[in-house]
């Protein structure tokens, strides 16, 4: 896993600009522990961070290919290509011939046999960039799911382009300017397909590629979701999901260095842990390696709330005792979370501020910690959203709204009224944002390009907009959320769930099926079934735990009334100061988890616009 950046302009030769390369380069380097490398030639600038995974000796990028002793190519890849021990043997009985047991070198070597189309033929978690230097053209590709990033700014005669919006940042044509639609995305539960927060730059969408040559730059599908017929009966859709899932795992656990799994002790973790535990008993003889988070006093002393009914830590550890897993605990203090600049460089990752607060630095130390014991980690994400496991799929009120129904879920709590991470912000910088208008407009585009089956029921019709909607525009934040926090410590997360094979064959199988029991995620605890101890099959789903210790929510209160004091603070223009001030008279319940969120926006706004500069326009 790595990051990667790059500079081609057709106006001028960049082999000069090496110093600009390398800052943009150097940006990334916490995606890449092991290794940075450079290739500038002409109009071409690429730059390379790598955490070694696979050919840990041969491996370093950026990676060219010759032919008859000149250069024909060169790749920056980030991320991983599963089936690519099945392309090599491809490739080589096609005549191609390979100098590493690198994925990176297959995806090359594909380019120049296939063209752009060779995309199609790739599986895996992917996003790079291929220098054609025969034809004179950047080539990006980004997987399908989008569980890798990549962003890209035009140029007028070419183009910058990176892992991270700090890498483009980094190059003195991009300055950090956002305009209200760029608010409205930072601040958006929804997400834009190919929108970034930052004025000059996009997102390469999912299942795409973007071609850039003196002609122009050409943006290409080469997957999308599409609607077909299910034919299987309920025992053959639980087999081929079973079967699926078994070979997915299988693919995933191929890496060089060591590997584990992240073990919450819900039913989506649980279950990749064990199909992950069975392989690697049966293939190496070895134990797996499994990790779960919790705080200091969390179990003895841990309240419901209204998603949260129970801790992870005692179900992760039954799972690991049935599993014979190598289990660690993640412990994490209360001073752990409230380490300034741990918090600082939580944003820093994400390049901007999020409302999810605790979470997100709980998810960066989780991530630091399996680091010192493994460079990949197998994770549970996108279960909920292929299964049908979030809360809002069965409430009436959130599907039948005219929205997203996440968004309806979200004002249904008392203290998410005025919108998650809102509250303390000012109503005149809230009126510019209509995020109210925003969300239906965004709505309608994203219900209209939703693809039906003609004869559809109307429970089935909206159930399937439904989970084109959680893929497109939900999950899209909790990918990058993810890969940002791990990655900031060189730490790979692959995502079972998220495999293309799987997502297509979920995404056409009814809801009726997908429910068959009653209940949420049906068909994944029938698989499951003869897997994992009952207590955990018969779990309630739990989101990812936020700390209930009261000094952390007085830790942010006096870091909001420090804030409040200093009249340099930059985010003071766009708050509600009398709102401000009454919640700090009244900081209400400290496990009232939905507010605090509105005081982690505000403070990590104002370390987002003091350490970016960022120039707002609007």
């Amino acid at each position: 896993m790595c990051g990667i950046a790059g500079w081609v302009d057709f106006g001028q030769d960049l082999s000069g600009e090496r110093p600009v390369v390398r800052r943009m380069t150097e940006t990334l380097a916490g995606r890449g522990v092991d290794g940075q490398g450079l290739w500038l030639r002409g109009h071409a600038a690429l730059g390379h961070t790598r955490t070694a995974i696979i050919d840990l000796t041969d491996g370093a990028q950026p990676l060219a290919v010759e032919e008859d002793g000149r250069t024909v190519a060169v790749i920056v890849h980030s991320g991983e290509i599963y089936n690519f021990k099945q392309l090599r043997t491809e490739l080589r009985a096609r005549g191609r011939r390979f100098r590493t047991r690198s994925d990176t070198e297959v995806a090359l070597q594909a380019y120049l046999e296939w063209g752009p189309s060779f995309a199609e033929r790739l599986e895996g978690i992917f996003a790079f960039a291929i220098w054609d230097v025969r034809r004179e053209e950047l080539v990006l590709v980004r997987d399908r799911l989008g569980v890798k990033p990549l962003f890209y700014s035009r140029l007028p005669e070419g183009v910058l382009f990176g892992s991270e919006p700090k890498a483009l940042l980094a190059h003195p044509a991009v300055r950090p300017v956002v305009d209200g639609e760029g608010l409205r995305e930072l601040f958006s539960v929804a997400k834009q397909p190919g929108k970034a927060v930052f004025r000059d730059m996009s997102e390469l969408l999912p299942g795409h590629t973007l071609t850039v040559g003196r002609d122009g730059v050409r943006l290409r599908p080469y997957w999308t979701l599409t609607a077909r017929p299910h034919t299987d009966d309920l025992r053959d859709t639980i087999g081929t999901v079973r079967s699926l899932l078994h070979d997915i795992v299988l693919r995933e656990l191929v890496a060089d260095v060591p590997l584990c799994t992240a073990l919450s002790g819900g039913l989506d973790s649980s279950t990749i842990t064990a199909i992950a535990a069975g392989w690697r008993w049966k293939l190496d003889g070895e134990r797996m390696r499994t990790f779960v988070t919790t705080f200091d006093d969390y179990v003895e002393n841990f309240r419901q709330d209204d998603v949260r009914l129970s801790p992870d830590e005692p179900y992760a550890v039954e799972v690991s005792r049935h599993l014979s897993s190598d289990h660690v605990n993640i412990r994490l203090s209360p001073e752990d979370l409230m380490d300034a600049r741990t918090r600082r460089n939580v944003v820093l990752a994400q390049d901007g501020p999020s409302t999810l607060g605790d979470m997100d630095t709980s998810n960066y130390l989780t991530a630091r910690e399996i680091k010192k014991h493994s460079t990949v980690a197998l994770v549970g994400e996108v279960a909920d959203e292929i299964f049908g496991g979030y809360n809002w799929m069965f409430k009436p009120e959130c599907l039948d709204a005219g929205t997203f129904p996440w968004v309806v879920n979200e004002g249904l709590h008392p203290s998410n009224r005025g919108g998650q991470g809102r509250d303390l912000f000012g109503p005149g910088f809230l009126d510019k944002l209509d995020m109210a208008g925003h969300y239906a407009d965004t709505y309608r585009e994203a219900a209209a390009q939703v693809p039906h089956l003609d004869g559809e029921s109307p429970e089935e019709s909206r159930m399937r907009t439904v989970g084109h909607l959680t893929l497109t525009r939900w999950l899209p934040m909790l990918l990058d959320r993810g890969d940002r926090l791990s990655m900031a410590h060189g730490l790979e997360l692959r995502v079972p769930y998220a495999d293309h094979r799987l997502v297509e064959y979920l995404y056409n199988t009814p809801w009726a099926m997908k429910t068959f029991d009653g209940r949420e995620k049906s068909l994944l605890r029938a698989v499951a079934r003869d897997l994992l101890p009952s207590s955990v099959l018969e779990r309630r789903k739990s989101p990812w735990p936020v700390t209930q210790d009261p000094a952390y929510t007085r830790m942010l209160h006096t870091e909001l009334a420090a804030l409040v004091a200093d009249d340099s603070a930059p985010v003071l223009p766009y708050l509600d100061l009398d709102r401000v001030r009454r919640t700090l008279r009244e900081p209400g319940d400290a496990h009232d988890w939905p507010s605090r969120m509105h005081l982690e926006m505000a403070l990590q706004f104002n370390t987002w616009l003091t350490h970016y500069d960022v120039e707002l326009a609007i």
